[in-house]
């Protein structure tokens, strides 16, 4: 009958002991996380950004139909937009939001390998402090880290599009109306510069919302080195 006891005791405890071990493996072991390794999970969130996100901007309408990176028109032609419905051309005024928005997702298309390029080359000089930060900490490092330079190499990406999907057209053709309207003080936007400003802030954008996902959801971190990362700051 001991000896019996005993046994069921054995298994008691061999089986307490297997729970607690399955309970260990699934808690943030952090001790070992270093700098490195944190700084390559937030690459790798930038990077799921751009792979499930930015990729969106790349369809037709993906930001034309997206309230988050929709590109409107700047201050100045929004003049032009109202005086050109006023006097029935407001479908003219119509394409000419439209193809703005056509080109920053034919130049997205095309500078993509552009933002995994710069993700790849950033540098965390405290990654656990930027872990620990907000929801689009990685992203806003980004930001700061790349604007600039991604800015001069995406705008003749940017030029390139206007052309290719007639942006420049349409709205050469929208500034002359507006030009020739009497009364009116001609206008002459860099809309170049204006679109590919909107259009690194729509990539941002998108790929802070990946960030905020992978931070707030357990289930949209799809890799060991994400789950490991991201015990951390839970």
């Amino acid at each position: 009958m001991i000896r019996k006891l005993l046994a069921v005791l054995l298994i008691i405890n061999l089986t307490a002991c297997a729970e607690l071990q399955e309970i260990a493996k699934q808690l943030p072991q952090n001790g070992s996380l270093g700098n490195a390794e944190i700084a390559s999970g937030l690459r790798q969130t930038l990077d799921f950004g751009i792979d499930k996100q930015v990729t969106k901007l790349t369809q037709t309408d993906g930001f034309y139909k997206n309230e988050l990176v929709k590109i409107l028109l700047p201050e100045e032609l929004q003049k032009v937009d109202k005086a050109l419905r006023d006097i029935g051309l407001s479908k003219l005024a119509d394409e000419g939001l439209k193809v703005l928005n056509r080109a920053a997702e034919d130049a997205v298309k095309e500078a993509t390998p552009i933002f995994v390029s710069a993700v790849k080359d950033i540098t965390f000089a405290d990654a656990k402090t930027i872990l620990l930060g907000n929801d689009d900490a990685a992203t806003q490092y980004l930001t700061n880290k790349t604007q600039t330079a991604l800015y001069h190499k995406f705008n003749p990406v940017i030029k390139n599009s206007f052309s290719k999907v007639g942006a420049d057209e349409i709205w050469n053709n929208l500034i002359n109306k507006y030009n020739n309207i009497p009364f009116t003080n001609n206008v002459n936007p860099d809309l170049t510069d204006y679109v590919t400003g909107e259009a690194l802030k729509g990539v941002y954008t998108m790929i802070a919302v990946e960030e905020k996902d992978i931070r707030t959801k357990l289930s949209s971190r799809t890799t060991d080195l994400l789950k490991k990362v991201f015990a951390l700051q839970d």
